[in-house]
């Protein structure tokens, strides 16, 4: 399904950027994150929404109830795969580590295996235990 979902999106010009099931306040949510190279619209969300929707109404996501939700991961994100990272070099970040470790700054360089910060620490996607991005307001 997972495919099949991001190829619609690339054919309405847009790109996957997640996809998580959820809880909250009781009702269970079922949210695809996407971006667009000039910024996600409520009009793109509602077009891929038009396409997606009737799938789902064969062939449910999730089981029971649920709410189906189109939206932009937005200006905080969470990063959770390298591409995440590449894109956003030059952001700054928050990350928490399996040990426990809390670190932040701006990312200088991203690649498959590691995300490399402005101060020159080097960390491996797999010692990340979450991270996303974070504006100073």
């Amino acid at each position: 399904m997972h495919e099949s979902i991001e190829k619609i999106i690339s054919n309405c010009g847009a790109e996957l950027y997640d996809i998580e099931s959820v809880t909250e306040n009781g009702h269970k949510i079922f949210r695809i994150y996407i971006t667009c190279k000039n910024g996600v619209t409520l009009e793109k969300c509602e077009e891929i929404s038009k396409i997606i929707s009737p799938i789902f109404d064969l062939n449910p996501p999730v089981q029971g109830q649920y709410f189906f939700e189109i939206s932009s991961p937005g200006i905080e994100r969470i990063l959770k795969l390298p591409r995440h990272f590449k894109s956003s070099v030059g952001e700054r970040i928050k990350i928490k580590l399996n040990s426990g470790e809390k670190l932040q700054g701006i990312i200088k360089t991203a690649n498959d295996e590691t995300v490399e910060m402005e101060d020159g620490r080097a960390i491996c996607y797999s010692d990340i235990n979450k991270a996303k991005t974070f504006f100073e307001w």
